[in-house]
Formats: C-alpha cells, sequence, structure tokens
C-alpha cells in the first residue's frame, strides 16, 4: 500500500470516532454527518481490511489493531497540524475543538466558571469535557488521546508524559459556627477528639492528612468517608464533625453553609501540591500549549480572589 493511495481525511474520521466512541458525536466534531461518517469508515475498513470498530449499542468499540495504530495516527495528524498552524495565522475563534482534561472535583469549580468564560470571548467554538480518571490510569489515557491534559497531585510517570507545576495551596479545616467544642481556636488536641468527614474518590487509603499524622505518631477517627466536598460541607453544617480540604475550594463553598474555616493545627503538614500533565506528542500542538496557558490563568485569577476573600480567617 502506498500513500498515495490513501485519502489521510479518513484518519481523521478514524481519529474522532476513536475519541467520542459514537458515529453521531464524531460527525458533530467535524461538521459531518452520520452516513458521510459511516461512508468514510466503510472506505477506511476496505482499504486497512479490519473492522477497526465494533457496535456495541450505541458505543464503536475499537478493534486491537485500531488500538495498536491509534498512537501513531494521533501523532502524525498532531505534526500535520502544527506545523500548517505554526506557518499561518489562524484565527483562534474559529477553531474547532473538544478539549478532554481530567480534573480533580474542587479544581472544576474553582478554574472551570473562568477558564469558559474566557473561552466563549475568544475561541466559543471549542468545547471542554472534563473526566476523573484513576491516577494509575491517567498516564494511559494521555498517551492514547482520550485525554489532552489532566492535573492532579505530583506523581511518577514515564518519560513521554511532560508535567509543569500549577499551584500549590494550604491545607484547612472546616467546622460549623458554633461548634461547642471549638470556642477559642481550633488546636491539635481539639482536632484530633472529633469525628471527620474525609473527601476521597478511592475506597481505602490514607489521605495526605492522615499520613502526616501519623508521621507526628498521632491518628483520627474518620466517621464518613465520601466521594464529594459539596457533601461533606453540608454533613458539616449539620453535626459536629471537622472536615479537612483545600483552602481555595473551602473559600468557595462554605460561605453559603455558614461554616467557619481554620488553619491546620500541624504546622508542618505539607502544602498540596498540583501539576499539569500532557503527553509529549502534544508539546508543539499550538492548541494544547493554548489551554494549558488558559488553565493556568483561571488557576492563578481564582487564586487571587481566594486569598482575598481568606484574609482574617
Amino acid at each position: 500500500m502506498h500513500l498515495n493511495q490513501i485519502d489521510l481525511n479518513l484518519f481523521v474520521v478514524l481519529e474522532a470516532i476513536y475519541r467520542e466512541g459514537n458515529l453521531t458525536r464524531a460527525g458533530q466534531q467535524l461538521n459531518l454527518t452520520q452516513p458521510a461518517i459511516s461512508h468514510a469508515l466503510k472506505r477506511l475498513r476496505d482499504l486497512l481490511n479490519d473492522p477497526l470498530f465494533i457496535r456495541n449499542g450505541s458505543k464503536m468499540v475499537p478493534t486491537p489493531f485500531t488500538r495498536n495504530i491509534i498512537g501513531d495516527v494521533r501523532r502524525a495528524l498532531q505534526t500535520i497540524e502544527v506545523s500548517l498552524y505554526e506557518n499561518r495565522n489562524f484565527d483562534l475563534a474559529h477553531l474547532r475543538r473538544n478539549f478532554q482534561v481530567a480534573f480533580w472535583e474542587h479544581l472544576e469549580a474553582l478554574a472551570l466558571p473562568i477558564l469558559i468564560k474566557s473561552l466563549r470571548q475568544s475561541a466559543p467554538e471549542i468545547s471542554i469535557t472534563t473526566h476523573r480518571v484513576k491516577r494509575k490510569d491517567i498516564p494511559a489515557e494521555l498517551a492514547s488521546g482520550s485525554l489532552d491534559l489532566a492535573v492532579d497531585v505530583p506523581m511518577s510517570v514515564g518519560d513521554n508524559i511532560l508535567q509543569q507545576p500549577l499551584y500549590s495551596e494550604r491545607i484547612v479545616v472546616v467546622a460549623r459556627s458554633g461548634h461547642p467544642a471549638i470556642k477559642a481556636g481550633l488546636n491539635l488536641e481539639t482536632y484530633l477528639a472529633q469525628d471527620h468527614v474525609l473527601v476521597s474518590s478511592r475506597r481505602h487509603g490514607p489521605s495526605l492528612v492522615d499520613v502526616e499524622l501519623n508521621r507526628c505518631g498521632k491518628s483520627r477517627r474518620v466517621f464518613l468517608r465520601c466521594q464529594h466536598y459539596f457533601a461533606a460541607c453540608e454533613v458539616v453544617k449539620k453535626t459536629d464533625m471537622l472536615l479537612t480540604m483545600p483552602e481555595r475550594y473551602a473559600t468557595l463553598l462554605n460561605p453559603r453553609y455558614g461554616n467557619r474555616i481554620y488553619p491546620f493545627p500541624v504546622k508542618t503538614l505539607p502544602r498540596l501540591e498540583l501539576q499539569m500533565y500532557w503527553h509529549e506528542s502534544s508539546e508543539r500542538d499550538w492548541a494544547n500549549r493554548w489551554l494549558r496557558e488558559m488553565v493556568k490563568t483561571a488557576v492563578n485569577g481564582f487564586g487571587s480572589q481566594a486569598k482575598r476573600q481568606a484574609a482574617g480567617y
């Protein structure tokens, strides 16, 4: 098979179907009708002598052949795209693209309002889809192109995953207003004597707070382990339990509940560090670079606001 026998647009369709997992959504991303997408897929199946995708309900499941080639296909398409965009003055306002981003719950709430407001003004054809991805799966999803960008704590990744510090923040303690045990401030003895809410997407395992307490020879009683800070703040409002959480998200959520925010009573507790991660194939992708800058701007923008709100507690 020679390259001059291949319509490269077919691989654009292949990548869109792989990314969206659905013919209709792939067509919407490429501004093509479903019959046009189906026709392109048939041509590519005949050309490559492989089904490429197997239908499972409305979902298109890639075959092993497709999974084996998708990384190379994406790198080739990105190389062409980058070369074109770097040599022409493209108008961001007309770029049509959907970015797949892995965010923590609290970072979604902090960054998305500012990020989406900026996108609506400068790039109205761009859309964002966020995911909560298991930490161990992030490198593989970045490599496959299922994710364009991820934000998570520092972790070990392969050489093909690039990273950059995003921000760090303090950990604080949230308690209901009028908590009977907290009248003259919160010290470690009082903190350890209370029941606690722990927010985690994992079923088991210690948090950063518990690791530090154990290092100091201390422990706390976690009465409730749940998945979302929103629910945890509601529980704190109606009980005497304490919640330990990132400072910026605490300043966003808790004014509506009337909860109080206190410094964590162990001064040696490390700050929460967050990094941005992306695959090396996206390093020169001008759109991915632009997205990374937009995320940094959004997070820094909320950080300035949070510092003003947090002053005085």
